[in-house]
């Protein structure tokens, strides 16, 4: 599990449906911390979920992974990367007999 560190504590709301958005701000050690847990998860399978004390999203994806590179270079300068997971469908097929 990729676990993001938090300063609240809840019932943990396990995240299946809707819309879900959260930013965090995280030291280089942290960082670097959930990106390696995140990575582990990859490498094991089409699994993975991401969590904090107050939140879970579990979730099935299929490939490929979109990874999005993006620079500014203007003013203040700013580099992002994002990644994208699609959700895995079930595998289920139309049979005809």
């Amino acid at each position: 599990m990729a676990d993001l560190p938090s300063n609240e504590t809840n019932d943990g709301t396990v995240v299946t449906e809707g819309y879900f958005e959260r930013e965090v701000l995280l030291s280089r050690d942290e960082t670097a911390t959930f990106l390696r847990e995140l990575a582990d998860q990859i490498d094991a399978g089409t699994e993975l979920t991401v969590s904090s004390d107050e939140w879970e999203i579990p979730f099935q994806y299929g490939e490929p992974i979109e990874v999005e590179v993006e620079f500014v270079g203007e003013r203040e300068k700013e580099l992002e990367i994002e990644l994208e997971f699609e959700w895995a469908a079930d595998g289920g097929t139309l049979n005809i007999e």
